[in-house]
């Protein structure tokens, strides 16, 4: 045997070897780093100079926000503080808070009113917002809010809520009752019947307000600040998704009557700019009514902002139901579904669905447009920005702080309902990809 073979060892592994930690380059914030910023030569500049653009402003800024006055009673009194140093004068924050929030008329020891109606409003929002998570006996609190925000914020008596939701109630009955056989006679039935309970329940109201008023009547001229801007907000975006619902489904009807009245409100909705509809709002319309009557101001409002937003969302509701294959509508007819199931089983879903990033569009529009009833004398956010507080001698010359808070504000809001969109449109998600 010669000496190679018998000095070779052969070794056979029984085990595996651990495994070797990945490269410094592939793992942690130096693999997010390479494939988000550094993934080529022009998103390389590109981040740099985002980074010296970031660095600028926070510089800038730093000392601005650092600096600030939390605590004063007029602007020159910040200025004396500050004694010519850079600094912003967020005294005016803590001295009119109440004025931003609530407006400068809303009485100062029912505060908690709107606030407790804005809490309450996340525990309404959450069973339709989340209907996975939450049971759905909170629809039924989700019902009630409604009449109960109202009371909570107007004040008055308690009869007024109780006989507007009799008149939905009494509504929907007539409508479950009839549109069975017949989808038109169930729909207007159920609205003669909302009203003439709403009728009676008025003259009642008139003859007992009196004996029933728990809480003291706040008239709309009071409201204003930011509440103003969530109340058009909220009323608004939840009124124009169920009349765009309708308004797209009218456009597409076969009965010649019903689709004209849609494609004319629609299109000539859409061609008017919101301002002048609250102009319309605030002045014309107090032409058209009987003399003597009063018809409250923000209602006037809501109305126009709801009209102008519904016919945008049943635009976006129309690509949604446009882009549905046929094939569903014939399946749904192969069901032995009638018009109301099909649609609200098969084909609305669908195209909500589709349409959720246009509705949420228009929703973040319509929020940020209701600080355009600033110009028609109504003091929302931007209306005591502009009117009371820079008005004052004590505050005239704060510009950045109010208005940066107000962005903020706004921000928030819209910011949110993105991210729900966002997240909604996650959950809906059954295609894989």
């Amino acid at each position: 045997m010669s000496d190679t073979h018998q000095n070779s060892i052969v070794y056979v592994r029984e085990t595996m070897l651990p495994e070797a930690p990945p490269p410094a380059t592939e793992t942690g914030i130096v693999k997010w780093m390479r494939e988000n910023l550094f993934s080529n030569v022009t998103n390389g500049i590109l981040t740099l100079v985002s980074i010296w653009a970031i660095y600028q402003l926070v510089m800038a800024m730093g000392p601005w926000l650092m600096n600030g006055i939390w605590d004063a009673p007029s602007l020159s009194a910040c200025r004396e503080i500050l004694q010519g140093e850079v600094g912003g004068c967020f005294a005016v924050l803590t001295e009119r808070w109440n004025q931003l929030l609530f407006g400068f008329q809303y009485p100062d020891d029912q505060y908690w009113r709107p606030t407790l109606a804005f809490v309450l409003l996340f525990a309404a929002a959450a069973p339709i917002m989340f209907p996975k998570h939450v049971p759905t006996v909170g629809l039924y609190f989700t019902a009630v809010y409604p009449f109960l925000a109202y009371w909570l914020i107007w004040g008055g008596t308690i009869l007024a809520p109780l006989v507007a939701m009799a008149g939905f109630i009494v509504g929907y009955l007539v409508y479950s009752r009839f549109v069975a056989q017949s989808f038109a006679a169930g729909f207007f039935g159920a609205i003669v019947a909302a009203f003439a309970t709403w009728w009676i329940g008025g003259m009642i109201v008139d003859l007992v307000a009196p004996e029933t008023t728990v809480l003291s009547a706040v008239e709309s001229r009071n409201m204003g600040g930011f509440m103003l801007n969530m109340i058009l907000g909220t009323v608004c975006v939840s009124l124009s998704l169920p009349f765009g619902i309708a308004l797209a489904l009218g456009r597409q009807s076969s009965m010649p009557i019903i689709k004209w009245i849609c494609v004319v409100f629609i299109e000539f909705i859409r061609g008017v700019p919101l301002i002048t509809l609250l102009f319309v709002a605030n002045v014309v319309l107090a032409y058209f009514l009987p003399p003597g009557t009063t018809f409250d101001l923000i209602l006037r409002v809501i109305i126009m902002i709801t009209m102008f937003a519904s016919a945008y969302i049943a635009e976006v509701i129309r690509g949604g139901l446009a882009a549905l294959p046929r094939g569903q509508y014939e399946a749904a007819d192969s069901l032995g579904l009638d018009y109301a199931q099909s649609m609200r089983l098969i084909i609305l879903p669908q195209a909500l669905k589709i349409s959720i990033p246009g509705i949420v569009n228009v929703a973040v529009g319509l929020f940020k447009d209701t600080t355009l009833v600033s110009v028609i004398s109504m003091f929302d956010l931007v209306g005591m920005i502009r009117g009371p507080i820079l008005a004052s001698t004590e505050w005239n010359g704060v510009y950045w702080e109010l208005l940066g808070f107000a962005a903020v504000l706004f921000f928030v809001v819209c910011y949110g309902i993105s991210q729900y969109s966002q997240w909604l449109e996650r959950q809906l998600q059954t295609d894989h990809r």
